[in-house]
């Protein structure tokens, strides 16, 4: 009886021995054949297998001898095929990029490439969290711009409510911001920029870190940021927003744009009315009063040769009162009596032609004019100019994609008028030609080059010679790093952030001391991403950047004549600044985690003692969780760190968070 068993057991183990299976596959890029790590394989819902660092994995326990296999990764198309078992060798398995998912095509480097096949570093804040952030804030993108890593929005005055973009720890002024290319917020228009643009218009914001004045001239010291708005398309867009806040603030945006055959329009009209607020109830606003009116509307002609003629307006008209609770409200009574005013007009046209050849050759013409005037009045001292800006630009594109060259002409001038309300006359005209070529190659699969040059003459300062490289390195499907540096530079003008705070009252004009030198800078930028992907719900990817810029001849004040009066002189040391820059990101199915880290040290090397910048924190943090669900809604929560900062008078401030 016993050997009888036995003999029935073997037969039924040497049977399921046999009708058992293994799948063996490699997954692979198709494009260029690394293999994937984190890919999924599955041949029903509770049998399945991950792929290795060799894109292998393996099926055990197959009963059947015809199976359907199902690979999916993050990012790339699913694939599935009939499979006969038993396999005479491993299937090599080649996934497909998903062409359907949302590619961020990047504008600010005159390309079209997408952000992952450029050499150059871009951080690019989309369209959906543009949408997000438009429901927190919708008078102004500083706090949009506040909430990326290594970006520090400034508050240059108390009373205006001012504020100034700080990348790697630099002055606002070393910033240029652009609008679809065009760099209309320069000098004196630099003036509450950033507080008079609504996001609702705005399809991308795309961020450039590092000296880049290669790219659009002169101003990019710090790096460039550029707002691209949205372009009619055939099924109409038509955003309204009522915003209401608790600080008393109530904001009206709308936006419409649709295409009608060979005739595109678009409109965005925004208007805002801010109470001023003293949450504190120390009798000082700590929101400025604030009216304000915006109206955007543009023509889009789209011609039968394929070339497309845009035409943009851009009015903003605002008044802002910020100071004293009782003198805003007009209740003086003899001891608040301090008001700061400040009221502006900001009026813009730009037009854009777009001319597209054989062979993928492409004409780009493009000229604007920005009129800008700001009145500052106090109770004491007031402060007034207007400022004229143009700029011009002709540039050709042409060659394959894969070795593809950009070469163009511009010129910008800037004049601003001080009007006459004291005895002095800080009036300047800056006029700047330039010549520029830019090159993207992609050398092979794995590596890919940017390079530009480009050459400005300003009569009053001479030639400026401006080199920029960038190196893209695919070392596999999740590890990618890149290499960049490049030269910068700016001419003086009176409009910083030193004389910002004092309302630009007791500065002498710019040559009051002697001539000045335009300040000139190199920088570099390191970063090396990873990125992957544990089965189909989790996501993982970290992004490290190092950074170091070096400024020469940093236009500083410094007391002439008098206790009231201030000139400005070149510094005879630099100023430097270097640090680093962290960003993760975790997902689990409709949960995301992001986190953020920025290091700078930015040192003032031309004092006896080198300091850290003023108003500069070397440690900021951040963090976000989020839970979204498609068609059902989404939740977060955000804190944010800043640590001390050092004030003008040497002391420190306190740590802290807001949550």
């Amino acid at each position: 009886m016993k050997q009888f068993a036995c003999v029935v057991l073997g037969l039924l183990w040497s049977v399921s021995t046999y009708a058992q299976h293994t799948f063996k596959a490699q997954i692979i890029d198709a494009e260029s054949g690394e293999p994937l790590l984190g890919a999924t394989a599955k041949i029903s819902p509770t049998q399945g297998a991950v792929s290795d660092a060799e894109g292998n994995l393996e099926i055990t326990n197959i009963l059947s001898e015809e199976i359907t296999v199902e690979v999916s990764f993050v990012g790339y198309e699913e694939w599935s095929q009939v499979i006969s078992l038993p396999q005479t060798k491993r299937l090599t398995i080649a996934l497909e990029h998903d062409e359907h998912l949302e590619e961020v095509i990047i504008t600010a480097t005159r390309s079209t490439r997408t952000i992952d096949d450029l050499p150059t570093r871009v951080e690019a804040i989309t369209s959906e969290e543009l949408d997000e952030k438009s429901m927190m804030r919708s008078a102004n993108i500083a706090m949009l711009l506040r909430e990326s890593t290594g970006i520090q929005m400034q508050q240059t005055s108390a009373s205006s409510g001012n504020q100034s973009i700080r990348i790697q720890g630099l002055d606002g002024r070393y910033t240029q911001l652009l609008k679809d290319g065009f760099p209309i917020f320069g000098g004196f228009a630099g003036g509450l920029s950033i507080m008079q643009i609504p996001p609702l218009d705005l399809r991308q914001v795309e961020v450039i870190k590092g000296s880049n004045s290669t790219l659009y001239g002169g101003g990019a010291i710090a790096g460039l940021v550029n707002l691209v708005t949205h372009t009619p398309e055939e099924k109409r867009r038509l955003r309204l927003m009522v915003d209401q806040t608790t600080a008393r603030g109530t904001t009206l945006n709308g936006f419409y744009a649709q295409r009608f055959g060979a005739v595109g329009v678009s409109l965005f009209a925004s208007a805002n009315r801010q109470q001023a607020y003293d949450p504190n109830e120390d009798s000082f606003s700590d929101l400025p009063q604030i009216r304000s009116l915006t109206v955007n509307p543009s023509l889009f002609f789209y011609l039968k040769d394929n070339s497309l003629i845009r035409v943009t307006l851009n009015g903003t008209v605002e008044n802002r009162r910020g100071g004293d609770m009782n003198q805003i409200s007009e209740r003086p009574n003899g001891v608040h009596t301090f008001v700061e005013e400040n009221a502006t007009d900001r009026f813009n046209y730009q037009l854009s032609y777009q001319k597209p050849f054989a062979n993928g050759m492409q004409l780009n013409v493009r000229h604007s004019l920005t009129y800008f005037d700001r009145g500052i009045t106090t109770t004491d001292f007031s402060f007034q100019g207007e400022q004229y800006s143009t700029f011009s630009e002709a540039n050709f594109q042409f060659g394959k994609e894969s070795f593809r060259w950009t070469v163009g002409v511009n010129g910008y001038t800037d004049t601003f008028n001080e009007f006459d309300v004291d005895s002095l006359r800080r009036d300047y005209t800056i006029n700047t030609l330039g010549v520029f070529a830019q090159n993207t190659w992609d050398i092979n699969p794995r590596w890919a080059l940017e390079s530009g040059l480009r050459v400005e003459y300003d009569p009053n300062y001479g030639e400026f010679i401006l080199p920029r490289v960038a190196l893209l390195s695919r070392i596999n499907e999740q590890w990618t790093a890149r290499l960049s540096g490049g030269a910068g530079y700016k001419q003086p003008t009176l409009f910083t952030e030193e004389a910002e705070n004092l309302i630009f009252r007791g500065i002498e004009p710019l040559f009051r001391n002697g001539f000045l030198a335009p300040e000139r800078s190199w920088g570099g930028n390191l970063d090396v991403n990873y990125q992957t992907a544990w089965g189909d719900d989790w996501t993982f990817s970290v992004n490290q950047l190092f950074f170091y810029t070096w400024l020469t001849k940093p236009l500083v004040l410094q007391p002439y004549g008098g206790a009231d009066s201030f000139v400005f002189v070149n510094a005879e040391g630099p100023l430097t600044s270097n640090g680093t820059e962290t960003n993760v990101k975790l997902t689990y199915k409709d949960f995301k985690l992001f986190a953020n880290y920025a290091f700078a040290n930015t040192l003032q090397r031309y004092r006896e003692v080198q300091l850290q910048s003023p108003l500069t924190p070397r440690h900021r943090m951040g963090s976000v969780l989020m839970w979204e669900a498609h068609g059902k809604g989404r939740i977060g929560l955000e804190a944010y760190y800043t640590g001390e900062q050092r004030l003008e008078d040497g002391t420190a401030t306190q740590p802290f968070w807001i949550v």
